[in-house]
């Protein structure tokens, strides 16, 4: 008997130890928490301008073959071995390499590397739209006049324009929308040599950011699980209301045939075919650590089968209806200039601060929506950020 109890005492020890481990690192409460939380990972900054930009960029609708066939061949895959590699091990993404073969925690590390610099930047992306928001509380959204102190001779109000009048644009007219980004908040300089001075403002912006960060992730996953019911599903909302607005510009529908034209010769570029697969790995979250981590506080027999099918539908088609979203006030934007789409388009961040803007510029109200749109961007940047 008492043999028979000091063989059973570590076998006890071990679980007992083990459920402890668990219930000090903590679980989601339940499913829906882990499904909001890994949408706002994968739903962010590359959907709203980044699959637009590569779409139209690459052919069209013909860029949809090669991002399908990575999506299915590539993505999906790779998004079950990574939640599953967390679910399983109960271990973040460099810990759940040693139960696999301590060789490839190297991994790990690697991973929080490429994370690293992906932070750098969102943060940055963050501090952009805070400067936005807060100049979103003025009687004037300002990238909606020429009347600023940055603003050129060369600035136009295309939409208070006589349309009447015989009026062509000059070549080197630009937007109110643009030179507030490029004038007012990068302030760009006329080459490398000229560094520019510190900008006091968006440096505070960038603190702030940093704090908003380190707030949503200070107690764990227990805060973070109850922060994602509003930074998840708000976006969706306001992209919504951006789509619907989009769609009712004049022009909206040039912007939407610039968007979905198949282009077929593109096909034979290996470009389009690696702008596809990079855009399905960085969208997905693939080999960012951020899958595994959020999948090691599910529980063991979670069906992470049936939440990969159904995130991987959502993170597709969200890229899908941003695409109409803002080529449809570029086609707004084209029609008000009288310029080529290819003309009024930029990539990078430049796509989202310069055509959104725009589009809630137009609307009643448009401070509130102005508000509304760039506490969507801080959202969606924090959300990625803080896993």
């Amino acid at each position: 008997s008492d043999s028979r109890n000091s063989l059973e005492t570590p076998a006890q020890d071990n679980s007992l130890a083990k459920k402890t481990q668990l219930l000090d690192r903590g679980q989601w409460a339940n499913k829906l928490e882990f499904l909001l939380a890994v949408a706002g990972t994968l739903v962010g900054l590359g959907n709203l301008w980044r699959f637009p930009y590569l779409c139209y960029k690459n052919g069209g609708g013909a860029f949809l073959v090669p991002y399908i066939l990575f999506l299915l061949a590539c993505g999906i895959p790779m998004f079950l071995l990574e939640t599953a590699m967390g679910q399983f091990t109960s271990q973040g993404c460099i810990t759940c390499w040693r139960h696999f073969c301590p060789l490839f925690e190297g991994i790990g590390y690697a991973t929080q590397v490429v994370i690293a610099y992906a932070a750098v930047s969102y943060i940055v992306i963050q501090a952009w739209a805070f400067f936005y928001l807060f100049s979103s509380f003025s009687a004037e959204v300002p990238w909606a006049s020429c009347r600023n102190a940055w603003n050129t001779e060369t600035c136009v109000e295309f939409d208070k324009r006589n349309v009447s009048s015989n009026w062509t644009a000059a070549a080197n007219a630009t937007t109110p929308a643009t030179e507030f980004w490029e004038r007012r908040v990068l302030g760009i300089t006329q080459g490398i040599e000229e560094i520019g001075s510190l900008r006091w403002e968006l440096a505070l912006c960038l603190l702030l950011a940093w704090v908003l960060c380190y707030f949503c992730v200070w107690k764990g996953v227990r805060s973070t699980g109850k922060v994602v019911y509003f930074t998840a599903t708000f976006p969706y909302l306001m992209l919504v209301v951006l789509l619907v607005r989009g769609l009712t510009l004049p022009g909206a529908v040039d912007g939407i045939k610039f968007y979905l034209y198949p282009d077929p010769t593109r096909l034979v570029d290996p470009q389009v075919w690696m702008d596809a697969g990079a855009q399905v790995l960085f969208s997905f979250g693939i080999c960012q650590g951020s899958l595994t981590a959020l999948g090691s506080y599910n529980q063991f027999n979670n069906n992470c089968y049936k939440d990969t099918f159904v995130l991987c539908l959502v993170n597709g088609g969200s890229s899908f209806v941003a695409g109409f979203a803002i080529f449809s006030v570029l086609g707004f934007m084209s029609y008000e200039q009288g310029l080529p789409i290819s003309e009024v388009a930029a990539s990078g961040p430049g796509l989202a601060f310069i055509a959104y803007p725009r589009a809630v510029a137009m609307m009643p109200l448009p401070q509130l929506w102005a508000i509304c749109f760039f506490i969507m961007v801080i959202l969606l940047g924090a959300d990625t950020q803080v896993r």
